[in-house]
């Protein structure tokens, strides 16, 4: 049984069993953009749940199975790509009443502490969003390896993790008259990683 607390369910519970290509993920790695998922979920009027994700991004990873703390990760993320499939409420989170695009552009994660518990990998970093950086702890699921049809061999991660987002200055809300607020300050945050090992 895992010691970190993970919230997402095994990826083989959902879809297809996972595949290992190689038994030593060791190595340096880039994300795939094209092939991986960076979003968040959100509370609408305590009713429903909003759904965003970020298109573009870019991001490197350092794996050591055998001495995890030697890992790393860096992400670095373009505010301005945000889509949550409402073009207006994708120029509200743009202005300075969230993410603020035309004084902050990027979203950046650095890890500070790397660890594993078989599968689980728990990465502790610092997540700056606008002019405010905190630490947040997202555990990860090694969800397999593969070499695809180019010869490349990739390696999955899914994880996830509940923020208060007022943490980062991303304050706005409006009060709804029959209690509660309009938008959650707790947002889940998703990832689904696929990366390719350097040559």
């Amino acid at each position: 049984m895992s010691i970190f607390s993970r919230t997402s369910t095994a990826t083989s519970e959902s879809f297809d069993a996972g595949t290992t290509a190689v038994e030593d993920i060791t190595g340096e790695y880039t994300i795939d953009p094209s092939h991986s998922y960076i979003g968040f979920q959100a509370r609408h009027a305590m009713v429903t749940t909003v759904r965003g994700a970020f298109k573009e991004f870019q991001g490197t990873a350092v794996i050591d199975s055998a001495n995890p703390s030697a890992s790393s990760t860096k992400l670095e993320i373009a505010v301005d790509s945000v889509d949550t499939g409402s073009a207006d409420r994708d120029g509200h989170l743009a202005s300075e009443d969230f993410f603020d695009v035309a004084h902050f552009s990027k979203i950046s994660f650095a890890s500070t502490k790397v660890e594993r518990d078989g599968d689980d990998w728990a990465i502790t970093g610092d997540l700056t969003i606008k002019d405010t950086t905190k630490p947040v702890t997202v555990v990860f699921e090694h969800a397999g390896s593969a070499k695809d049809p180019f010869g490349n061999v990739r390696v999955g991660f899914e994880g996830e993790v509940a923020v208060n987002r007022k943490d980062w200055g991303l304050s706005w809300n409006a009060a709804l008259e029959t209690g509660g607020v309009l938008v959650s300050v707790k947002v889940k945050l998703k990832f689904d990683i696929s990366a390719i090992k350097n040559a």
